[in-house]
């Protein structure tokens, strides 16, 4: 069964927003859950984050970045063509409570995986701020959607072109120290994005005692737990990210081995790059481009 794309928008250099119509998944799908897609029948499969499912329009939102072959073939596509397969939902909701204070911490790409949980704790009745992240101003991503939901949001940039000038972890120390002797302490950190920036985040938050949920972003292939692709090692047992998770306890995360893991293909990663490069339009063309905030 294929999948009309119904919108393809660029959200920043290399990172693009799909509204893919998907009924099937959009039925039951919880926040923190992801799908597989296939861009063509044969091609390789990978996991995404259901940022935003419409169940009105029977669609769901996937946020993009072209950084491999597969990416890069995705980003190419435009509203109207079709992608082959998208298979879910897969992967354990999100736990909502009501925490009191929850903050939520997005690096690039990651703050669209942690999107539909600001919304499900706002709803819970959490107070809800939002620390979001990039290299410079064009790569934050989805800053007045979350405004639009959160008691706050403060983004943050590398080179300090935008808002605050450093990394989520230290913009994230600096509000746990604002609210550390008050009537509404953090009671829950969600952070995704790459995982330096998540192991920083689970050290920062350790010495607060603040619990702390990280959505993992390891290789997987099949989604289903039968691959074992995307084990990873938390709290000292094996568990998979595709069925345990994603979201699991930071501060049990091996983020060493995780890490260590994400390094496993890159020479194959990087030579599929190179030989689709020749065959496909450029996801980061000039027009492309012209086109993002």
């Amino acid at each position: 069964m294929s999948h009309r794309i119904v919108q393809a928008s660029w959200l920043a250099p290399q990172v693009k927003r799909f509204v893919i119509e998907a009924p099937h998944v959009v039925r039951r799908c919880q926040p923190g859950q992801f799908v597989i897609v296939r861009v063509a029948v044969g091609g390789e499969r990978i996991p995404l984050t259901i940022a935003h499912p419409d169940q009105a329009n029977r669609t769901i939102t996937l946020v993009v970045q072209a950084i491999g072959a597969t990416t890069q073939e995705l980003c190419a596509l435009q509203a109207g063509d079709m992608i082959a397969d998208v298979a879910g939902p897969l992967g354990k909701p999100t736990e909502i409570t009501n925490v009191g204070h929850a903050v939520i911490v997005g690096g690039g790409v990651g703050t669209a995986v942690i999107y539909p949980q600001a919304g499900a704790f706002k709803a819970a009745g959490n107070r809800v701020t939002a620390i979001i992240g990039g290299r410079s101003k064009p790569y934050v991503i989805l800053e007045k959607e979350l405004a639009d939901i959160c008691d706050e949001v403060l983004p943050c940039t590398d080179d300090g072109t935008y808002g605050f000038h450093g990394f989520v972890t230290q913009r994230l120390e600096q509000l746990i120290a604002q609210y550390q002797s008050t009537n509404q302490p953090i009671g829950q950190v969600i952070c995704a994005g790459p995982v330096p920036m998540m192991r920083a985040v689970a050290q920062a938050t350790r010495r607060h005692n603040i619990h702390t949920v990280a959505s993992l972003n390891p290789i997987m292939v099949d989604g289903t737990g039968m691959c074992g692709g995307c084990r990873v090692m938390v709290g000292g047992q094996m568990v998979f990210a595709c069925v345990d998770g994603p979201e699991f306890d930071a501060h049990q995360v091996d983020f060493q081995e995780l890490s260590n893991r994400q390094s496993a293909y890159r020479d194959q990663e990087q030579a599929a790059v190179e030989h689709h490069s020749c065959q496909l339009p450029r996801a980061t063309s000039p027009s492309a481009l012209a086109s993002s905030p």
